[in-house]
């Protein structure tokens, strides 16, 4: 049994999600796990910006946004989302207008579901 179970183990693929590049943010949530990162890093108020991101697995689609929930808005802006290949994608045309608490979202869309991914992003 432990022989069988070994075999599998070896057979199985592994199926790693990674952005190449450096240090990402990881997001995990029920059905997918985001990695992302910022490019300027670090974010500023008033200043666009541009995320690459991965998402494991590979949705249908997605879009991203951001939302200010102690105002009840959202971005000025609204990003394009490109494919880069192998569930990899780059969002340019961010921007968090405010200073306070923001939420990245990610709206993965598979064929039967759609999972809103989040994470916190507080601006000084």
């Amino acid at each position: 049994m432990r022989a069988l179970l070994v075999a599998l183990l070896v057979v199985a693929p592994a199926t790693a999600c990674e952005l190449p590049g450096g240090d990402a943010q990881k997001i995990q949530a029920a059905h997918y796990l985001v990695l992302y990162r910022t490019q300027p890093a670090p974010l500023k108020v008033g200043q666009h910006f541009a995320l690459e991101f991965a998402v494991c697995p590979t949705p249908q689609s997605v879009r991203v946004d951001a939302w200010m929930p102690e105002h009840r808005h959202g971005m000025n802006y609204r990003p394009t989302v490109t494919g880069t290949g192998e569930g990899r994608y780059k969002a340019e045309g961010l921007m968090l207008h405010m200073a306070g608490k923001w939420e990245l979202v990610f709206e993965v869309r598979s064929k039967d579901s759609v999972e809103r991914v989040a994470q916190v992003v507080k601006l000084e």
